[in-house]
């Protein structure tokens, strides 16, 4: 089965917890703190594998948590920072964010890497908190939480030529007869469900990645028919070969499909019209191809238009289109996925994003005030509230955001029950 979208949850190692410990050796006289701080968790990193061609690993396992780091020990003794969690992703896998859509990592060679989930930093032990004022502290951090997040991976094909037109025109065949990939070839529409790919090699040695791909039909860039499941894999392509069945058995005109076809790529992605484009006339043994092809020059009226005739089915004319795919790879530049939004090299571009609350104060149900929030939730989950210092230290921190006073105007009394994730304390005034 190819498999070339899946939504996915990673996330990275939480940090190890810094210890509370103090020297109790013999002769050492006021040993003080010597609790060491945790290990850093794990990263969640994609690497690229050339020898994968699909997403389908994901389909039997949709969630990636990396191991935490190792907690502090006494005698200062820090923790083992976790080894990073490496997924394999086949080249062409683009990464976004399933939340905002905003793309994380375009994978495409062999050994790239990215990191999509980070792991957490190793609490603090007591011994980074002594100060002359404190010189025995019972204060530490637990680890902070590895990031968390759902990701869609969308797998591109990453070929250098690809074969589009209408259905049952020929482009499996086609495929067949110039490389080793065995397609499904039948004589009804929608034979070609998935794409696939082969590897041409010219008589002069040159060679390139061939991908025949689900046929189209109008309407295909609003999804109809298989229209997104196909587009999506032309863009990557450097050289468009476009197949037309010239026998006209089908009842079709050659140029109107020629015109359908282009049309559907250029409001799909206007920047697809840029790649360099073969027409290929096919099934030239039938009747009445010849006539066919005639009519089709005199409607395109374009001296500059690359037709070569042939016939899949005899390999008739295939080397002719070989070198003039070859020749074109030779001159047309990689396209990169998010091309549209890519600014001049020389241009710099500014964007207002708006800082991230600390917290948000709402209220439940029972009347409960609730905060939330990235940054108080993550100073939560890093304090012991095992030890006094750690939960005085924590009243500080929430203190020094404003959260008291948050809380007054929004109505809190003193008895007010007030609720982070799943621990409630009082207000106090």
């Amino acid at each position: 089965m190819f498999v070339d979208q899946v939504k996915i949850f990673v996330k990275g190692g939480d940090g190890g917890d810094g210890m509370v410990a103090f020297r109790r050796e013999k002769y050492i006289a006021y040993g003080g703190p010597a609790g060491g701080d945790g290990g850093k968790g794990a990263d969640v990193v994609f690497i690229v594998d050339e020898g994968l061609r699909t997403l389908m690993d994901f389909r039997y396992q949709r969630h990636f948590k990396a191991p935490r780091g190792e907690h502090g020990g006494s005698k200062n003794m820090h923790g083992r920072g976790a080894t990073d969690m490496v997924v394999k992703v086949p080249p062409g896998t683009v990464v976004t964010d399933a939340e905002d859509g905003t793309i994380i990592a375009d994978l495409v060679e062999h050994g790239q890497k990215a990191v999509v989930a980070r792991g957490g930093r190793g609490g603090r032990g007591n011994s980074r908190f002594a100060t002359p004022q404190n010189p025995a502290p019972e204060l530490s951090e637990k680890g902070e939480p590895g990031v968390a997040r759902e990701i869609n991976l969308e797998l591109k094909v990453l070929a250098d030529a690809g074969l589009v037109g209408f259905p049952s025109v020929g482009k499996s065949t086609l495929l067949s007869v110039v490389s080793a990939a065995k397609p499904k070839i039948a004589d009804y529409h929608f034979t070609t469900l998935v794409p696939n790919l082969g590897m041409v090699e010219t008589d002069d040695g040159r060679g390139f990645v061939l991908a025949d791909l689900p046929g189209l039909i109008e309407g295909a860039h609003e999804g109809v028919g298989l229209g997104h499941q196909f587009l999506r894999h032309i863009e990557r392509t450097r050289v468009i070969i476009h197949v037309i069945d010239m026998s006209g058995l089908e009842g079709r005109d050659p140029y109107e499909d020629f015109v359908t076809i282009n049309e559907e790529l250029e409001k799909y992605n206007l920047r697809l019209t840029e790649r360099p484009q073969i027409i290929v006339a096919n099934k030239m043994d039938m009747p009445d191809a010849e006539e066919n092809l005639k009519t089709f020059k005199e409607k395109l009226d374009d001296e500059n238009a690359r037709i070569f005739p042939i016939s899949a089915l005899t390999r008739k004319g295939l080397d002719d289109l070989l070198y003039e795919v070859a020749d074109l790879l030779e001159t047309t530049p990689e396209f990169p996925m998010h091309e549209i939004k890519e600014q001049d090299e020389h241009s710099v571009l500014y964007k207002h994003e708006a800082e991230p609350e600390d917290f948000v104060i709402t209220r439940d149900d029972d009347g409960a005030f609730v905060l939330s929030g990235y940054t108080i939730e993550r100073l939560f989950k890093m304090t012991d509230f095992n030890f006094d210092q750690s939960v005085r230290k924590f009243s500080r921190q929430m203190r020094g955001m404003g959260v008291d006073d948050a809380l007054r105007e929004r109505g809190a009394k003193d008895g007010d029950t007030v609720r982070i994730l799943d621990f409630e304390f009082d207000f106090i005034e």
